[in-house]
């Protein structure tokens, strides 16, 4: 009998599938069925800063509390303390409803606000809080490491206000990768998401508008975070890594185990294929690690990880040259 229990940001979770931050999450009817498709863990749909104060200035621009100032402050914190109240609520239910870990996650752009809005989770109950951070630096006179200051002064903010623990969602886009991963665990990130996937825009050529590309991951996005997985498990061993993007089935999740991840993250194939794929996932890493003779998970967490592999330069090749070279 194989056993899939891991721990991760020292939670205990009873097997390495994460419901990734998304619509999936908003409802208890919605992480229900996700508790019962068989999820280790949920992370909450995201409680975004930037729209809340979208929220507040639709208010005020529709004519509310526009002839006095005091009005318009109490129109701008009745809309946030009624937006944040709504998510505390759902933290607070999904906590006392369901036996798995419940994981918050916030999307904001000003340290004030995630402390603000961190606090309040805890108390609400999250096990861990999932930070989404991502800057679109467009100012050609920013240096690059004034991007990198910004995660890590948000992940030293967190570390002394909060006593649960965290977990910074990261883009892949940064020049050092490991470097930042290892700073932001000497901040206190008890782990990292390695990756987040952004809004990408898309231009229309017929109605001559900008649009957004499609929100879903492919099975082919795994190359994404497969190679970082490896690299950043092995450099970083002090921290946890969420492999997320491109986990589309139970082979794809056995891949990622293997490379070094700490818990896998599901969201598009659930939205594509229903919670059942799951379930799928849990039978084909059960079924794979029977056949393997491995009883847990640590049994081969990591055994094709960057140090494990004996050409680990595999992990670090960038060009096609040696496998393209004889094709005409």
């Amino acid at each position: 009998m194989t056993k899939l229990n891991t721990s991760y940001l020292g939670l205990t979770l009873k097997n390495p599938i994460i419901v990734g931050s998304s619509g999936l999450t908003n409802s208890i009817d919605k992480i229900q069925k996700l508790v019962d498709a068989g999820a280790g863990a949920v992370v909450l749909k995201s409680l975004f800063e930037e729209q809340i104060n979208h929220d507040i200035n639709k208010q005020i621009q529709g004519g509310h509390g526009l002839d006095y100032p005091e009005a318009m402050d109490y129109i701008a914190g009745y809309t946030k303390n009624n937006s944040v109240g709504e998510y505390l609520q759902l933290i607070a239910d999904a906590k006392s409803k369901f036996n798995i870990p419940i994981i918050a996650s916030i999307n904001c752009f000003s340290t004030h606000e995630w402390l603000s809005f961190a606090k309040q989770i805890e108390k609400a109950g999250a096990d861990a809080i999932e930070l989404n951070v991502h800057v679109v630096n467009t100012d050609k006179y920013t240096d690059a490491i004034a991007i990198e200051e910004l995660y890590y002064s948000v992940a030293e903010n967190l570390n002394k206000a909060l006593h649960i623990p965290f977990a910074i969602k990261m883009g892949d886009n940064f020049a050092n990768i490991v470097g930042v991963v290892n700073k932001l665990y000497a901040q206190g990130a008890k782990g990292v998401v390695l990756f987040n996937r952004f809004f990408q825009p898309d231009i229309d050529i017929n109605e001559l508008k900008l649009g957004s590309a499609s929100v879903f991951s492919t099975p082919a996005d795994i190359r994404r975070t497969l190679r970082w997985v490896a690299i950043v498990s092995d450099k970083v061993k002090q921290i946890d890594v969420s492999a997320s993007t491109g986990n589309h089935d139970g082979e794809a999740v056995i891949k990622q185990l293997l490379a070094g991840a700490t818990t896998v993250q599901v969201c598009s194939a659930i939205y594509q294929k229903g919670p059942k794929v799951i379930s799928d996932m849990l039978n084909e890493l059960s079924y794979w690690m029977e056949a393997k003779g491995f009883k847990d998970i640590e049994d081969f967490r990591g055994m094709m990880s960057y140090r494990k592999i004996k050409d680990p330069v595999m992990y670090e090749r960038a060009q096609f040259m040696r496998y393209f070279s004889n094709m005409e």
